[in-house]
C-alpha cells in the first residue's frame, strides 16, 4: 500500500484537558487526515478499545489510521498500518504478517539508520527526528535541528532514495516552513497541538500551511 495523507501526521497524546481519543478527534476536526495511535504504557485491552474508537473516527473522516508498535493489533482490527521504532519488530517480519496491503513506517535518526533499514526491508515512509527535545517520547535520540534534516535529505537524494521522510519531535507551527524548506516530505505533530489555546484551530492553521502553500511535497509518490 502506498502511504497517502502522510504529509501531515498527528501522534495521539493526552494532557489534563484531553484524552487520547479527544486528541484524535481534535486533529481530525482540524483537517488532519493521518492519525497514529501511540499509547506506550496502556494495557492491551485499553489499547484495543481506544484503537477501535479512533479507527471509527478516522473512517468517518477518510483518514489514514496507524498504530504504533503493535503489529498484531494492526492486523486484528484492520488498521491501515503500523509504525515501528528501532527496538520494535523488524520491518521484514511485520511485512510477512501484514502483507503488502498495510502501511509500515520506520523510525530513523540518521542517514545510517536509513541505509541500515533498507538493507533488510523497505518501509513506506520514514519518521525522522527528533527536531528538538520533546517530553512525549522516552529514550530520545540526538536532536537534528534544521541542519540535521538538510544533511539527511541531501544524502537521500545523492543515493536516489525516494521514500517519504517525515520530520517529528517537538515541532510547532512556527517551525514548519523552515523544516519543510530542508526538503522533508511531511511533518508529524503531537503535544504542540493539545497545548495550544484552541487545538482545533491550531491544527486547521497547520493544515493550511501544509496543503495550501505546497510546502509538503518535493517528489511525486502517487
Amino acid at each position: 500500500m502506498r502511504a497517502n495523507n502522510y504529509q501531515l501526521q498527528f501522534i495521539t497524546h493526552h494532557n489534563d484537558r484531553y484524552s487520547y481519543i479527544d486528541s484524535a478527534r481534535i486533529a481530525l476536526e482540524g483537517g488532519c487526515r493521518w492519525i497514529q495511535l501511540r499509547m506506550k504504557d496502556a494495557s492491551e485491552k485499553l489499547l484495543e478499545e481506544t484503537a477501535l474508537a479512533v479507527q471509527r473516527m478516522c473512517r468517518e473522516h477518510g483518514a489514514t489510521f496507524i498504530i504504533d508498535d503493535n503489529v498484531l493489533l494492526t492486523k486484528r482490527i484492520g488498521a491501515n498500518g503500523v509504525h515501528l521504532g528501532k527496538n520494535d519488530m523488524p520491518i521484514a517480519e511485520a511485512r510477512k504478517i501484514l502483507g503488502n496491503d498495510y502501511i509500515i513506517g520506520s523510525t530513523v535518526n540518521t542517514f545510517e539508520d536509513i541505509t541500515n533499514t533498507l538493507h533488510y526491508a523497505t518501509p513506506d515512509y520514514f519518521g525522522c527526528g527528533p527536531f528538538r527535545y520533546t517530553t512525549t517520547k522516552q529514550n530520545l535520540s540526538p536532536t537534528l535541528g534544521l541542519e540535521g534534516y538538510r544533511a539527511i535529505v541531501d544524502q537521500m537524494r545523492k543515493h536516489n532514495i525516494r521514500i517519504p521522510i517525515v520530520a517529528i519531535g517537538g515541532i510547532t507551527k512556527a517551525d514548519i516552513s523552515a523544516i519543510m524548506a530542508c526538503g522533508v516530505d511531511g511533518i508529524a505533530l503531537s503535544s504542540s497541538i493539545l497545548n495550544a489555546e484552541n487545538p482545533t484551530n491550531e491544527m486547521a492553521d497547520i493544515t493550511d500551511i501544509i496543503y495550501k502553500n505546497n510546502l509538503s511535497k518535493h517528489y511525486n509518490y502517487d
